[in-house]
């Protein structure tokens, strides 16, 4: 194996790691996510577990995250919950950041 081979595989590795790191916060973070609007929907237990799953389900459907807060947009609406799309969004940014720290700890 030449070095430019070597370079190369370790950059693949560095990608596939990165990659894999990126997909493991976004997991924790929509369910950090579902628990949050769980508990603002007043659920608990059973409930809000069930509730987070569907909303890290509704990311998986469709990528991105309009879906999933569609999701929660729809749910508080019907429950009057009063938060603006942006303090969903910026509770989402908080949760990333979150989500990113334990999944780097967990290494």
């Amino acid at each position: 194996m030449t070095t430019f081979d070597k370079r190369e595989q370790g950059f693949e590795n560095q990608f596939a790691h990165e990659e894999e790191m990126k997909f493991k916060a976004t997991a924790r973070r929509n369910s950090l996510l579902g628990f949050w609007a769980a508990a603002k929907l007043g659920l608990a237990g059973a409930e809000a577990e069930a509730y987070a799953r569907a909303v890290v389900i509704s990311d998986v459907e469709d990528t991105g995250h309009h879906d999933m807060l569609g999701k929660i947009r729809r749910d508080f609406d019907a429950k009057g919950i009063t938060l603006s799309d942006h303090q969903i969004r910026r509770t989402m940014d908080e949760l990333m950041a979150r989500a990113v720290a334990e999944v780097k700890a967990m290494r």
